[in-house]
């Protein structure tokens, strides 16, 4: 390889950067959403009643200089309380609460970090391979 076809691969690659990093984390986004439905789809984690919280959850997408980057969330107020519990707590109107938490994001994510490594190694082949 001379140098010439360096600074033409490195230059391909350049341009490759920005799409595949965002669609890596998109398709990342996507993954721990449905983890975390699943995991919010009965025991041990919270079981669903209505579909209302299940179904809350979102994920926003937002741009950065060569990619993307993405929020996934929750506007529910139970959510906090699901993942963490309320433990002997007394609310604003006086009812008393004793909850365990129910954890269904942070199993989320331990589950599929090595999958985020894995997906971005990937990216990284893709972006530089030929």
């Amino acid at each position: 390889m001379d140098l010439d076809d360096l600074a033409q691969r490195l230059e391909q690659a350049a341009d490759r950067v920005g799409p595949e990093t965002n669609r890596t984390v998109k398709q990342q986004a996507r993954l721990a959403r449905a983890m975390i439905r699943m995991n919010a789809s009965g025991r041990p984690g919270p079981n669903i009643i209505t579909g209302a919280y299940w179904d809350s959850w979102r994920i926003e997408p937002f741009a950065v200089p060569d990619g993307g980057g993405a929020v996934i969330g929750t506007t529910k107020p139970q959510g906090r309380r699901l993942e963490y519990g309320f433990w002997d707590m007394t609310d604003s109107i006086g009812r008393h609460f004793f909850q365990p938490p129910f954890p269904h994001v942070d199993p989320a994510v331990t589950e599929l970090s090595e999958d985020y490594e894995r997906a971005f190694k990937d990216a990284l082949d893709r972006i530089f391979g030929d």
